[in-house]
């Protein structure tokens, strides 16, 4: 109950926040469906894990979702089950409003204490790209990242527009992807970059 008075105070002193409260038992679909959010933020609370029946419903949602919590199989099922961020439930104030903010951007934000309970939790072995990044590759995908465009990363590295599209056009070639977004997210979790 503190830390979520706690959350709820720290959010609320900012201007562009506006903060809803329910109960730790309260249906996400509930939630969603009783204020018009742009993010959910979900303590898992404390201790061992243990499975949540409301983890599934995070993929019928059309809000995002970031959980806190202090317990690395609970992060996995929550991300498995489409979860958004995951961070420490210790996490410093302007370090979780950057977090929500890139998840209300479109973005995941993962705590890196967090990645390799994650992979692990897949089941599978993690993806890998056709083949390596070069080192001009991933300074690229890095400013995709932040949300730069095309005219802009051209100018933090010095370089021509058409040599930044010929970059992201072989970055998305070598992951794989279809899109920025998705690109940054499968860059993401493969470790090549850091949100």
């Amino acid at each position: 109950m503190l830390v979520r008075a706690g959350l709820a105070a720290l959010l609320s002193g900012q201007p562009d926040v506006t903060v809803d409260q329910a109960a730790p038992e309260v249906d996400l679909g509930d939630v969603t469906d009783a204020h018009a959010c742009d993010i959910i933020l979900w303590d898992l609370g404390t201790g061992a894990a243990r499975s949540d029946a409301r983890l599934p419903a995070m993929q019928d949602l059309d809000t995002p979702v970031v959980v806190l919590s202090d317990d690395d199989a609970r992060v996995s099922d929550a991300m498995t089950a489409g979860a958004r961020g995951a961070l420490p439930r210790d996490i410093d104030g302007p370090v979780l409003l950057a977090a929500l903010r890139a998840v209300v951007l479109g973005l995941m934000a993962i705590d890196p204490a967090f990645a390799p309970a994650i992979v692990q939790g897949r089941g599978a072995a993690p993806e890998v790209p056709a083949e390596e990044l070069t080192p001009r590759e991933l300074q690229v995908l890095q400013l995709l990242a932040e949300g730069l465009p095309n005219k802009r990363v051209a100018l933090q590295l010095g370089i021509s527009e058409h040599t930044v599209k010929f970059h992201v056009a072989v970055i998305f070639s070598k992951l794989g992807a279809h899109g920025r977004t998705e690109a940054v997210t499968r860059a993401a979790r493969l470790g090549l970059i850091v949100l």
